[in-house]
């Protein structure tokens, strides 16, 4: 049997709820009621084999009081004139959200559609959008119109987050609502106040003129003769990215490694600096032009991810050359080849021929399938010997 019973029809209103459908009308005035069900009962040979199965769903229909019953007559050849439901309406949205027990987050709702409209009209269109996240937002709602409202009297404010003085609302709050903060203000900022070239979480406080943790660069001189603290020689030092850009070091190599065993172990060596990597993220090693005039060497592992990385970074410098990411070191090391999760399968433009050969070898599993040699089972004397040919 595959009639519709009384707990389909509930479960029509609540698909109806979990889509917004019986809140998003409170917000756009579009008539949503009265409502039809989808119903499909009974045919003609079940009636007459099945007729008490059909009373039976029948009653269970008519019992519920939140709900109209439409009929059609029916003449049967054997039953004679019968009446069976035809459709199933719900007259009002309250009928509705009794039916499935939401009138309480309704309630919610619409108080806090009220608190938008008087406070923010502009954020009604998000409540419109989104009314299942707005309701449990709802004990939040009003300190998240309170940062709104202050951000609007103090467009890109320069200062950090925990400088806000917002009655009720701390800092850790609006980190933790970052998100939606940055749907709501994107609504109620001008364009002038917003960056939008920053985007994310991550880029909350540039995207709405906070000043954030400045980008940090860590790196070691791998030349005891060219001194920049007190203390021991080739020490471990991490500045901020725009310190980083006001060194004057006379360096003529770089050396990144994505690895901080490899970094620190990292061999000594003339007019030389080695930098801990990051990744695909070059923003702050881009902030300095002093790298520029050095000849820069990128250690990487050899994935296909490692040769995206390197790519990435030729982006911003040039002439950056791979470090220990060639067959000869690949094949040296079979014995300690790992499995790469992940592959990078799009081509890679600013690879030189050599490097390109290798990444397409890995990226098409010519060698063997997923293969990565993390740079940190390199050797160490196959390390410093490739160090020695790169000083020559």
């Amino acid at each position: 049997m595959n009639w519709t019973t009384a707990s389909d029809l509930k479960a029509q209103l609540r698909r109806l709820w979990e889509r917004g459908e019986l809140l998003r009308p409170l917000v756009t005035g579009e008539p949503r009621f009265p409502l039809r069900l989808t119903l499909k009962g009974p045919g003609s040979t079940e009636l007459a084999e099945q007729f008490e199965s059909v009373r039976a769903w029948i009653a269970e229909l008519v019992a519920v009081a939140q709900w109209r019953v439409l009929w059609r007559e029916v003449n049967h050849r054997v039953l004679g004139s019968q009446r069976l439901p035809q459709s199933i309406w719900v007259d009002t949205r309250d009928d509705a959200l009794g039916l499935i027990g939401k009138r309480r987050e309704a309630e919610r709702f619409a108080e806090l559609l009220a608190l938008t409209r008087s406070r923010r009209p502009a954020l009604v269109e998000w409540v419109g959008k989104r009314p299942l996240q707005a309701i449990e937002l709802a004990p939040r709602w009003p300190q998240l119109l309170a940062v709104v409202d202050w951000l609007a009297a103090h467009p890109r404010p320069g200062i950090y987050l925990r400088q806000v003085d917002i009655p009720g609302v701390h800092s850790k709050f609006i980190e933790a609502y970052r998100g939606v903060l940055a749907e709501l203000l994107d609504l109620a900022l001008p364009a002038g106040a917003i960056a939008a070239d920053r985007s994310g979480v991550g880029q909350f406080a540039a995207r709405y003129g906070f000043l954030d943790k400045p980008d940090r660069i860590r790196f070691r001189v791998l030349d005891a003769r060219l001194c920049l603290l007190p203390g021991p020689d080739l020490p471990d030092v991490t500045l901020d990215a725009a310190s980083f850009g006001r060194l004057e070091v006379p360096v003529q190599r770089l050396f990144i490694t994505e690895n901080e065993t490899n970094f620190l172990a990292f061999p000594p060596a003339a007019d030389a600096l080695v930098v801990f990597g990051a990744g695909y993220g070059w923003d702050a090693l881009a902030q300095a032009e002093w790298p520029a005039r050095c000849a820069i060497h990128y250690w990487g592992d050899i994935d296909t991810h490692g040769f995206a990385i390197l790519d990435q970074l030729r982006g911003r410098f040039p002439r950056v050359a791979s470090f220990l990411m060639d067959r000869p070191t690949l094949m040296a090391h079979e014995a300690l080849w790992g499995e790469e999760a992940d592959q990078v399968t799009h081509d890679l433009l600013r690879l030189t021929a050599a490097e390109a050969a290798l990444f397409n070898e890995l990226r098409d599993n010519r060698i063997r399938q997923n293969l990565r040699l993390e740079q940190e089972r390199v050797g160490f004397d196959w390390l410093t010997a490739a160090l020695m040919r790169c000083l020559k």
